[in-house]
């Protein structure tokens, strides 16, 4: 096979076996000293080179194209995700329900931090209705609850931010605000990537159970328990030419993301037996371009949804995930 076709050659093949590559950048910023305390503001000018060997064993290589993946190389410039799928209900002896479509989209920026980057995003949900065929209708404010007949207000999750960093080891699990306090040994960064023809695969899981931010004592039709049992599972598919490409600070692509999670709390299923999952695609871009039209209308109706269109260009918290938000910015429903 010819190096035009930048497939996985025998020279890459030879470069993982050897564990070869070159030392990214990153470390050696002098942007570094500054945002290692996570307080930077973004460099006027790019300051990294990355590690474009295409190492699948080398943890320097694995940071770099998972950051490039993430958010941009190019300190000064903004990579758009973009989400959008069916949430079902999943109830012990029924069958699984769609119940609604959900469409998000983010905003993100690295800055240099020591051993690597940080990300920084902020990210903005709305669900729709569920038409028959399985795509989007309109923005959702209310919704009829079919498990309890209830008509409930809907509420978007809005987190600004959620941050954390991508080095040579794997990122410790969020805390959300002090709640999750689990600290797994520091393991090196290697992802499991796999290459089919002309693709790139990767798959990135986490499975976590932490206390509940919305306890049943304060918000017993909110609160499904006094623990959260949540899962987030990402695949990601991603053009072999593109991650090789050494001009692309970021790199476009597509994939899947389920998250398995307890009853939204708008929902007020309490603690109903059950739980949601979302089954979404999504895309990474350098543009918002790919975002539908009733989303693009929606954030450019206010300003405080129109913020999300733009990164942080600084690093600030907590980084909250939609549950402590809730908690943040909601009250409990009244009991009936």
């Amino acid at each position: 096979m010819s190096d035009d076709k930048l497939d996985l050659s025998r020279r890459d093949v030879l470069q993982l076996a050897a564990g070869l590559g070159v030392a990214g950048a990153a470390a050696a910023s002098p942007a570094v000293a500054a945002a290692a305390k996570g307080k930077a503001k973004t460099p006027a000018t790019p300051t990294v080179k990355f590690n474009n060997t295409f190492n699948f064993a080398d943890p320097e290589w694995n940071r770099d194209a998972y950051a490039r993946l993430q958010g941009d190389l190019d300190f000064t410039k903004t990579r758009f995700g973009w989400l959008g799928g069916p949430v079902l209900g999943v109830v012990p002896g029924e069958k699984v329900k769609p119940l609604f479509y959900m469409e998000g989209m983010s905003s993100c920026r690295l800055i240099p931090v020591e051993g690597g980057y940080r990300k920084l995003l902020r990210e903005i949900v709305v669900y729709r209705e569920l038409t028959p065929f399985g795509g989007p209708g309109k923005i959702l404010e209310t919704w009829d609850n079919p498990y309890t007949g209830e008509t409930v207000r809907v509420v978007p999750i809005m987190n600004d931010p959620f941050n954390y960093n991508i080095t040579l080891n794997f990122p410790e699990p969020p805390s959300f605000g002090g709640l999750n306090q689990e600290k797994p040994p520091k393991i090196p960064f290697r992802l499991p990537w796999s290459v089919k023809g002309d693709m790139l695969h990767l798959q990135t899981d986490i499975h976590l159970y932490y206390p509940n931010a919305l306890q049943p004592d304060k918000w017993p039709r909110e609160s499904s328990g006094p623990m959260a049992q949540v899962s987030e599972l990402f695949r990601y598919y991603v053009r072999v030419e593109d991650m090789k490409n050494p001009k692309l600070t970021q790199v476009p692509c597509s994939g899947c993301w389920s998250r398995i999670t307890p009853w939204l709390p708008w929902m007020l299923m309490g603690t109903r037996p059950g739980h949601v999952t979302y089954m979404v695609d999504f895309t990474g871009a350098d543009t918002p371009d790919h975002l539908s039209k009733e989303m693009r209308e929606y954030l450019d109706s206010t300003p405080e949804r129109a913020k999300y269109l733009t990164a942080p260009d600084s690093d600030y918290g907590p980084s909250l995930s939609s549950l402590e938000n809730y908690v943040k910015f909601q009250k409990p429903a009244p009991v009936k």
